[in-house]
């Protein structure tokens, strides 16, 4: 099939309307927003399916041109954490069903797995074929984060049946597809395209924010322990005259309820750096990329990161970057060109990459450089969009041959090292 699609993603818990920063709110609500923008530039239709978490927006939001925001009822109109969210797919699913009785769309492109269930339950009996992405994946966040992780039980055993049940499902990254293999997804049905960034709004040109120190660590993230922070706060301590700056949680004026800040403060104060450590709370989008332009690097030192779109917002913005050898980071992070990789959780190792770096202003400018030409040819949401729209017209319509794994960008997985 081609021309225009019709396409319906869902996306359970990551609404492309929400404000970042939250527990539950970060990469996935910027990918569903920017891939949502980026298909409609391509002359889709289409319509973003997100559980109604408030009493207040209409059931249908336009959200830009081309894209539509349904606020699916299911469950109690409030916030609700999205682990807690499992008991409320199977009405969720019904709900699409109904919906897509009336509005059928040609594909249905899930995001996270609960979504991917609600979207198999609604399809099902409609013959719309969906394709899947996961995001994350239980096995991965058992494994990191033992007995805390608060997955429903059922979650890694589910999330296997929807990878051997989607038409598609599309990894993030080559890691991920190692897992998926280990999982029993057919490795004839898993695709590659990576998240995007926007390098017209992320870019090396334009405003900075000021700073108080003669260097500026960055570090943008939810506030949760599985992102690094006690790390970075470790390598601080080594990097004299240097200030570290955390982005992300609620407003600033909210952050002393945060358990995690009031653990890094804690941290910060038992490694003497307590008066180099900043906490700015959750930073509009749209001051974002001047706080980037104002770091020297950019570190992401995330025990396991699925992905991971910090990074290339820093490249885009011609900044280095230093981030642990885990998940996402391993494609997008040109080890020696564009940035440095670190093992995860030893601070010595990320102190000593940061000094490198920040020793060396030349270095730094060629890392920046190259970081921005990474972006521009493998990571513009134009390019994900495109590659993405391949893999939907492949699963619309009849196929006879399995297509071989491999990305949909040209590049080997995660573009050249």
């Amino acid at each position: 099939m081609t021309g225009p699609l019709t396409v319906s993603l869902v996306s359970e818990h990551a609404s492309p309307l929400a404000v970042l920063g939250g527990v539950d709110a970060g990469g996935q609500n910027v990918h569903v927003a920017a891939l949502a923008a980026a298909l409609a530039d391509r002359g889709h239709r289409v319509v973003v399916h997100t559980r109604r978490d408030c009493a207040g927006p209409a059931e249908e939001v336009v959200m830009r041109p081309g894209v539509v925001v349904h606020h699916v009822p299911a469950g109690p109109p409030r916030p609700v954490p999205k682990d807690r969210l499992l008991p409320y797919m199977a009405e969720f699913g019904d709900q699409l069903a109904r919906y897509w009785s009336r509005h059928r769309p040609d594909l249905v492109h899930s995001h996270f797995w609960m979504s991917g269930l609600a979207a198999l339950r609604g399809a099902r009996h409609l013959g719309i074929p969906v394709a899947h992405t996961y995001h994350a994946l239980g096995t991965v966040k058992r494994r990191h984060q033992g007995h805390e992780d608060t997955s429903p039980a059922q979650r890694i055993a589910l999330e296997a049946h929807l990878g051997r049940t989607a038409a598609r499902v599309i990894a993030t990254c080559s890691d991920e597809v190692a897992e998926l293999l280990a999982m029993g997804v057919p490795a004839d049905r898993i695709r590659i395209v990576p998240c995007g960034v926007d390098p017209e709004r992320f870019g090396p040109q334009g405003d900075a924010a000021p700073r108080s120190a003669p260097h500026r660590l960055l570090m943008v993230g939810r506030l949760v322990a599985r992102k690094g922070g006690a790390t970075a706060l470790e390598a601080l301590a080594r990097l004299p005259d240097t200030e570290l700056v955390i982005a992300g949680g609620p407003p600033a004026d909210r952050l002393d309820t945060e358990p995690e800040c009031r653990r890094l403060r804690a941290l910060a104060a038992d490694h003497g750096v307590a008066d180099r450590l900043v906490l700015l709370g959750g930073v509009p989008s749209t001051r974002m990329p001047a706080l980037l332009r104002s770091a020297d690097l950019v570190v992401c030192p995330a025990h396991y990161e699925p992905f991971g779109i910090v990074p290339l917002e820093a490249m885009a913005c011609g900044v280095p970057v230093v981030a642990t050898a885990v998940g996402g980071h391993l494609d997008t992070v040109a080890d020696g060109r564009t940035g440095l990789l670190v093992p995860a959780g030893s601070g010595p190792a990320l102190a000593a990459a940061v000094a490198r770096l920040l020793g060396d202003q030349g270095l730094r400018r060629d890392f920046g450089a190259a970081g921005r030409r990474r972006v521009l040819a493998f990571y513009g949401w134009d390019r994900v969009a495109a590659s993405t729209e391949k893999i939907y017209q492949e699963t619309v319509r009849p196929f006879t041959a399995a297509l071989p794994l491999r990305t949909r960008t040209g590049a080997p997985a995660g573009g050249p090292r």
